[in-house]
């Protein structure tokens, strides 16, 4: 049996890296259905209207996964745990290839959601299995993978989808997830596990660290907002590339989402600011870099250069707002690393399940420039409350 303490010291690049990649792989899972929602709407023969409520299941679906699942990783055994919930997300991934129905696919994606919840309990893993000098370093490595993992199943769900259906992103999907159970199974140790909580202690002590930490609160409800602002951006921006002249297929947009790569180069930079100069500044300057992002978007969206400007700009934006949330909140309780994560998670999702809800709506009565208002009236609305708010949490 491998010992702990050992395994702080063996946690290289190498092992880090798989860690990364596991993390991306996994919260993919949630991004594959998006360049490809009017493919699924034509396969079903419904509005895109209809179809958004696909990326509002699988969010909503991941909110109750983080909620009810995550905070297991504290008193469960993690290498079976991660195990056994790849296992149940290539069930799910299996049911949306092989949906007959529109109603199908919805039910398979909130059960996607529910259980590609790996990368935040590899998360808490990580910071356990590193040494206190490198937890932050590694940390933000592994949540650059998840960035990048969320960015690339967008440009690789738009181009696979093009050339094969959307049926063939949920089976390469599964075999994925196939694969990751077999390198994980080698990467994890086994580590006994030391907090002895029943379930339903764990679950009321979530709401204790709520109402107990007025910054955890502020923090969520930023989060949140900012996240439903770029969620009804993607959930319907396959629409309307192929609305224009050109009519650009899921393919186009593929290419586009690349665009957003680069913003994981900035997770670092914005850490050593926020470390400078406080992370209150970097949130609110991520909300603000989003709001001229959802400008371009309005005005310069029936290009593609303009497209390609103002995602590079959102994700930039967004990955600030992320990093520098976090910052914010993990310092608070310093034994309930996870609890945190998981209440500022779930707000952050249900965020996004709102966000792609009130998109599809936007779009299938306003189209773009609908769309463009409800993301710039939800960013704006965050920014003015952070404004207004004081280190101590407006909601207390």
């Amino acid at each position: 049996m491998q010992i702990l303490g050992t395994e702080q010291t063996r946690l290289g690049r190498g092992k880090v890296f798989v860690f990364a990649i596991a993390s991306g792989l996994g919260v993919a899972n949630l991004y594959y259905n998006q360049p490809v929602l009017a493919d699924m709407a034509r396969s079903f023969n419904v509005s895109p209207n209809e179809a958004g409520l696909i990326p509002m299941f699988a969010q909503f679906g991941y909110a109750l996964g983080l909620l009810m699942i995550v905070p297991l990783g504290d008193v469960l055994e993690r290498r079976r745990f991660i195990n056994v919930m790849l296992g149940l997300v290539i069930c799910a991934l299996v049911a949306a290839a092989l949906s007959p129905s529109l109603n199908w696919l919805a039910v398979a994606n909130l059960a996607i959601g529910i259980t590609t919840v790996v990368p935040h309990i590899i998360v808490p893993l990580v910071a356990l299995l590193a040494k206190p000098s490198e937890q932050g370093k590694v940390l933000g490595t592994v949540m650059s993978g998840v960035f990048v993992g969320a960015v690339l199943a967008r440009s690789i769900g738009g181009i696979i989808g093009h050339s094969w259906g959307w049926r063939s992103l949920y089976w390469l999907a599964a075999g994925l997830m196939l694969l990751l159970s077999v390198i994980l199974a080698r990467q994890i140790p086994y580590i006994p596990t030391k907090v002895k909580l029943d379930y339903g202690k764990l679950m009321r002590s979530l709401w204790q660290v709520f109402r107990s930490q007025p910054k955890l609160r502020e923090a969520a409800l930023n989060g949140a907002l900012l996240f439903a602002a770029f969620s009804a951006f993607w959930a319907t921006v396959t629409f309307y590339l192929s609305s224009l002249p050109a009519h650009y297929d899921s393919s186009i947009l593929g290419l586009l989402a690349l665009m957003s790569i680069p913003a994981a180069a900035f997770a670092p930079v914005v850490g050593k600011i926020s470390d400078r100069y406080g992370s209150r500044l970097m949130v609110g300057v991520g909300i603000s870099i989003s709001i001229v992002a959802f400008l371009t978007f309005w005005i310069f969206g029936s290009s593609l250069w303009g497209m390609a400007a103002g995602i590079f700009l959102l994700s930039v934006g967004t990955q600030a707002n992320m990093v520098s949330n976090q910052a914010r909140i993990f310092p608070l309780i310093p034994d309930a690393k996870s609890r945190l994560n998981t209440v500022y998670m779930v707000s952050y999702f249900i965020g996004g399940a709102s966000g792609s809800f009130l998109g599809a709506t936007a779009w299938s009565l306003y189209q773009w420039h609908g769309v463009c208002s409800i993301a710039l009236i939800l960013s704006i609305l965050d920014l003015i409350i952070h404004l207004i708010s004081s280190e101590k949490s407006i909601v207390d």
